[in-house]
């Protein structure tokens, strides 16, 4: 008998290899799969601006790293001591405002450079809500703890939201018409918006996804299915059941590994994960023959892996 439903995903046609390079942005899910390919060597690059929970704020920093549109000082505030923007994370934010600008327009290029070389594109959507600083009338990516009086807080239409997937795949197709896009949406619940407004959220999300989905080369891989709908658990819920638990972030990365990634690097994932935790040992006594002959076939295994894969840091 089955107590489940599994939940199926269809094997893409292109794989990633060690060959492959990686870009993964959008909310904090997609650091979870990039720490995944950080582990196992495969080239990452993670949230250049930081953690970016919707998708008018992904595409408004990779719209400036495309248009060139570099950072200015007009660009920033001072709060609580420290120089923030609201287009992008509080992780950008610097006690100096030359420091602020410097790290923005480093991290710009360096988005750039990810997105040319980038074979695939993961892209993470959190929430469809947004909060709008009231001075200005824009829409931000993070209030940086600003009181809550100076932003007014609205849903993004599932128009608006498509608008901005649409734009954000023309865009990385205009860089690099190679890439593959692949959306998720995160698994994470945001239930300080309310429960009924989190599942309105997504909702829109995926709604908007599903029709951008059927007219434009792109993948989707079901994170939030998984979770959801098969594992369907408060034990693969952190301790404050709102994010996946380790346990379910593995899961879903088996079959994101099953999904995108071919039998032959696999193969060679084990063989990381052999030397990583070799690497991670400690022994009660580094002096003794035993440990002194795990040390050499340690160091065989990563001059065997270096050997096939130069480019790759072990």
């Amino acid at each position: 008998m089955e107590f489940r439903t599994i939940v199926p995903i269809p094997k893409t046609t292109k794989s990633i290899t060690y060959h492959s390079q990686i870009l993964s942005i959008g909310s904090c899910f997609a650091v979870n799969m990039a720490q995944k390919f950080s582990y196992y060597k495969i080239p990452v690059t993670v949230n250049p601006f930081g953690i970016l929970f919707h998708p008018l704020a992904i595409e408004n920093v990779l719209s400036r790293a495309i248009e060139h549109a570099p950072y200015e000082a007009e660009d920033f505030f001072l709060h609580n001591e420290l120089w923030h923007s609201f287009d992008f994370h509080s992780d950008m934010s610097k006690p100096s405002l030359e420091e602020a600008v410097h790290l923005a327009n480093i991290q710009q290029t360096a988005l750039y450079n990810a997105l040319q070389k980038a074979d695939f594109c993961f892209i993470t959507l959190g929430t469809a809500w947004v909060y709008i600083y009231n001075s200005t009338d824009k829409i931000v990516a993070n209030c940086h703890k600003v009181p809550q009086q100076h932003f007014s807080k609205r849903l993004l239409s599932v128009e608006e939201i498509g608008e901005s997937l649409t734009h954000i795949i023309t865009l990385l197709k205009k860089v690099n018409k190679d890439l593959q896009c692949v959306f998720t949406i995160s698994p994470v619940r945001h239930l300080k918006d309310g429960f009924l407004e989190n599942q309105v959220s997504k909702a829109h999300l995926l709604v908007a996804l599903y029709s951008v989905l059927s007219s434009e080369e792109c993948t989707y891989f079901p994170a939030y299915e998984l979770l959801l709908d098969e594992l369907r658990d408060y034990r693969f819920y952190a301790n404050d059941m709102v994010h996946p638990s380790e346990m379910a972030i593995d899961y879903i990365w088996e079959r994101l590994v099953e999904t995108y990634i071919d039998k032959a690097t696999q193969a060679d994932m084990k063989q990381v994960d052999a030397i990583q935790k070799g690497l991670q040992h400690r022994p009660f006594n580094p002096k003794t023959e035993s440990y002194q002959q795990f040390q050499i076939q340690l160091r065989q295994k990563i001059e065997v892996f270096k050997k096939k894969y130069p480019h790759i840091e072990i």
